[in-house]
């Protein structure tokens, strides 16, 4: 903070009788000074994190972050620990008593794709060897994270999601846990787990069945189906549309029609969670399930997963090249 307001014009220089600011100062030079001090604020750690792109728009009170996947856009080891860090810093530098925080903002880098979800490379090694510990222990940590924001990492903040592609498996089951998203016409939504013969284990069943009711989740869950973000519109699950290209702008749009009435949007999303709450052990023990399932699977199953996880990794790679 000394270093700006130096950097600023601070010192004076003498001209005849009266000191005159050594720089002119533009009438808005205290915001200009309060928000480079938020950004200074803003923990390095955070800004380097290696799968996560994180920015910080202090004036909107908004941090906006893209997943940058190194490979296949997928929740892999390197990813899932970049998040429990991120969700870390945030807790502990922003909010009330530190960075002013009303927007948390998640995208994707991956051309085409907000995420493909699990690690399909790491389940098929798992499943063989026999691994249930393993298999449990990667869906705790997603769910953990996922119950984080859920609950909004207990931070008075609005959480958004911004689909630009296809969002499937466990992408989906995390857009599931925003309190608002945005998606671009022509994105695409889905849970192809029971192709081979799995079913999503890391929150679509807890919920998609709060959301829209027992057997239009098992509908959604079950069918192997892609639905449109239009159709998603229409099931409750995407809030707001937009036009190819446009989801940037969208979610500034609805940052800026939504700063006024911030608390009461807040409240609203608190007196939902508790009118329809959901535990970090109810997602444990459906993850319980899934692993106890995915021990289950033939190598038929295991070689059909290979093939969806081999054409997924093509996707991004082919849609950069274009």
């Amino acid at each position: 903070m000394d270093r700006i307001s130096s950097d600023l014009g601070d010192g004076v220089r003498s001209s005849g009788d009266h000191a005159q600011p050594a720089i002119a100062l533009p009438e808005d030079h205290e915001e200009l000074l309060a928000q480079s001090a938020q950004r200074l604020a803003v923990p390095a750690e955070l800004l380097g994190l290696d799968e996560l792109d994180v920015l910080y728009d202090a004036p909107a009170e908004a941090l906006w972050t893209f997943m940058r996947p190194a490979g296949r856009p997928s929740f892999t080891p390197t990813m899932l620990g970049d998040f429990a860090a991120w969700q870390r810093l945030i807790a502990s530098h922003f909010g009330p008593t530190g960075v002013p925080l009303k927007y948390l903002v998640l995208g994707s880098r991956a051309p085409g794709v907000f995420c493909f979800g699990g690690d399909l490379e790491l389940f098929q090694g798992l499943i063989r060897s026999g691994n249930r510990e393993g298999l449990a222990a990667y869906g705790y940590r997603c769910v953990e994270i996922l119950y984080r924001n859920i609950t909004a990492l207990d931070l008075p903040i609005l959480t958004i999601g911004l689909v630009q592609g296809q969002a499937l498996g466990g992408g989906f089951e995390a857009l599931l846990s925003f309190d608002h998203i945005i998606a671009e016409r022509g994105s695409t939504f889905g849970l192809p787990e029971v192709m081979f013969g799995l079913f999503p284990g890391m929150g679509a069943h807890a919920i998609l069945s709060r959301k829209l009711g027992a057997a239009m989740a098992d509908r959604v869950i079950l069918s192997n189906e892609t639905y449109s973000a239009e159709q998603m519109y229409d099931l409750g699950i995407v809030h707001q549309l937009a036009e190819p290209g446009e989801g940037m702008a969208a979610v500034r749009d609805f940052m800026a029609k939504s700063s006024r009435r911030h608390a009461g949007l807040i409240g609203a999303r608190r007196a939902s969670r508790r009118a329809n709450p959901i535990t970090l052990e109810e997602l444990r023990d459906i993850v319980d399930h899934w692993a106890d399932a995915a021990l289950q699977l033939r190598e038929q199953d295991l070689k059909l997963m290979q093939r969806l996880a081999s054409a997924q990794a093509r996707l991004p790679r082919a849609a950069s090249a274009a």
